[in-house]
């Protein structure tokens, strides 16, 4: 047990010097370049599928942006039953400022998620209608701040990217939200380091799907989102297209991006994770053993280290489990800070940890039963068992 203590505190060592500062929380929009002198055109795509009860916040802050350009909203109704399109009708009508177009692309056909056939939908609708320079991919539950689009496309002209993307604030007011979701964006930044994917030269790339402002000419390049029509983690996919055909990505934390979705219990919360973890880990059995390995000798190992140790009187053990917690929970305060939380909630990391390695077991378990990537009333199979 001293040898496995041993190993879990070099591996957090590690972690704290060579994973790219994830645990950072500084990386925000660039804003040394000033603002464009000529500001580019941009069309806003929204796929939207049965999202009425968030509707009423997130699209009015979408047609208020204070945006110098040329500017239109395109929501993409994805099939909804709850009168998503006919709301974001009414919402136009009242709101007004940015021009809006509701319009649908019908079920998607085999070989497609539902959501990246409505973006490829609002995509070709906005370029036949606008010719926009830059597009804005945005979530049905994401409420931007009225000066959003104007900083985005601010960051992306006078740094020269051709993806910009937030990670945008989730909610968090109910307490498993507190518990759960910022561990949920601590452990993205784990395993995709902004500093790493913004870094030109690295391999590294990914963004967050629910603000992703993307240049026009890069969606060509990397023909997407056709060349990632399968795909259910689909903002990964989109940064490593855009990547790969040579165009300059960037991620980091929102200031004027908010998530408007409740998670108001366990199972919400539970379902957000599992029905997409299995795709994230390649529907790979072996993957999967080793991801709950390498869960447990992180996040499980050192706090029953220290406390076992302790109880049977091991003191070294003990020392060693308590050093790794320590490290484990030092490193998680930035995010806590971030979300303006208590910071005596980071001991209870290993537990939230816990709590994710059963989601990403059930993620697996659900796939198998023909049940995995489950997202409102829709079911997504492996890639190659579609095609």
């Amino acid at each position: 047990m001293s040898v496995i203590a041993g190993v879990s505190l070099a591996a957090w060592l590690w972690l704290l010097v060579g994973q790219g500062g994830f645990w950072r929380t500084d990386v925000r929009l660039p804003r040394g370049g000033g603002e464009p002198a000529v500001w580019p055109s941009v069309a806003v795509v929204v796929p939207a599928r049965d999202e009425a009860e968030v509707l009423g916040v997130s699209l009015p802050s979408l047609l208020a942006q204070e945006y110098p350009g040329r500017a239109e909203v395109f929501l993409v109704d994805d099939g909804s039953s709850d009168g998503t399109g006919e709301l974001a009708g009414k919402l136009g009508a009242e709101h007004g400022g940015l021009p809006l177009t509701v319009t649908s692309p019908g079920e998607p056909p085999s070989g497609w998620t539902g959501k990246l056939w409505a973006v490829r939908h609002g995509i070709a609708l906005a370029r036949e209608r606008t010719g926009a320079e830059y597009l804005l991919l945005t979530d049905a539950d994401i409420a931007h701040r009225p000066d959003s689009l104007r900083a985005l496309a601010a960051a992306a002209v006078t740094a020269d990217l051709d993806l910009v993307s937030q990670m945008a604030r989730l909610r968090v007011r109910t307490g498993w939200e507190r518990l759960i979701v910022p561990a949920f964006v601590y452990f993205f930044a784990q395993l995709y380091p902004f500093r790493w994917i913004n870094r030109p030269g690295s391999r590294t790339a990914a963004s967050a799907g629910g603000c992703v402002l993307i240049r026009s000419t890069a969606v060509t390049a990397a023909d997407v989102p056709d060349a990632i029509r399968q795909s259910v983690i689909d903002d990964v996919a989109l940064a490593r297209a855009v990547k790969r055909s040579g165009g300059r990505i960037w991620l980091g934390l929102a200031e004027r991006v908010d998530s408007v979705r409740p998670y108001p219990g366990l199972g919400e919360l539970w379902r957000m994770v599992s029905r997409s973890a299995y795709a994230q880990l390649r529907h790979n059995p072996a993957v999967l053993a080793g991801t709950v390995a390498g869960l447990a000798l992180i996040y499980l190992v050192p706090p029953v280290a220290a406390i076992g140790g302790a109880l049977a009187g091991a003191w070294p053990l003990s020392a060693l489990g308590l050093a790794a917690w320590a490290v484990m929970t030092g490193s998680y305060l930035p995010m806590l800070r971030y979300y303006g939380q208590s910071r005596w909630l980071a001991p209870l990391l290993p537990y939230t940890a816990g709590l994710y390695l059963l989601m990403t077991v059930d993620s697996a378990i659900e796939h198998y039963r023909g049940r995995g990537a489950a997202w409102k009333g829709r079911t997504y199979a492996r890639p190659d068992a579609t095609v």
